[in-house]
């Protein structure tokens, strides 16, 4: 048993919702707002097949002295890999897309994406993803 961090889980951002609090994540998101005062990061990823997208709310109080102007532009593609905090449904129970779900994070590391290609990065997350849940499918067998 190792002693040291335990590793993050890559996920879209979409897939947010169905983690734990206190799960360790990486995802990738767009900067929708940034709130400089309560040290919040707003990220969104709305796939082509939802209805409705995540917002992820990433608080980024603790990364503070290495996030950069460019980190927070709206519109920006930013990695991060932090611990889920909380996760909130879509506020009306009666109608589910109403409004985007909420998931909180606490962000420990947050870098710049760069130029990504985002339609293949979903792609390879999925594909990963599938590989990750196969292998565990047949070890339980």
């Amino acid at each position: 048993m190792s002693n040291g961090p335990r590793p993050s889980q890559l996920c879209l951002l979409s897939a947010l919702p169905t983690k734990q609090v206190g799960d360790k994540v990486r995802f990738l998101g767009c900067v929708s707002s940034y709130t400089p005062a309560s040290g919040v990061l707003a990220l969104e990823h709305r796939l082509p097949e939802e209805s409705c997208s995540v917002l992820a709310l990433v608080d980024v109080n603790l990364v503070l002295e290495s996030l950069s102007a460019d980190q927070t532009r709206v519109g920006e593609w930013i990695n991060v890999i932090g611990y889920i905090t909380d996760v909130a449904p879509s506020a009306d129970g009666k109608k589910p897309h109403s409004q985007a779900p909420r998931v909180h994070a606490q962000a420990v590391l947050l870098w710049s994406a760069g130029p990504v290609d985002v339609r293949r990065y979903e792609a390879s997350v999925r594909g990963l993803n599938a590989i990750m849940c196969s292998d565990s499918c047949h070890r339980a067998s």
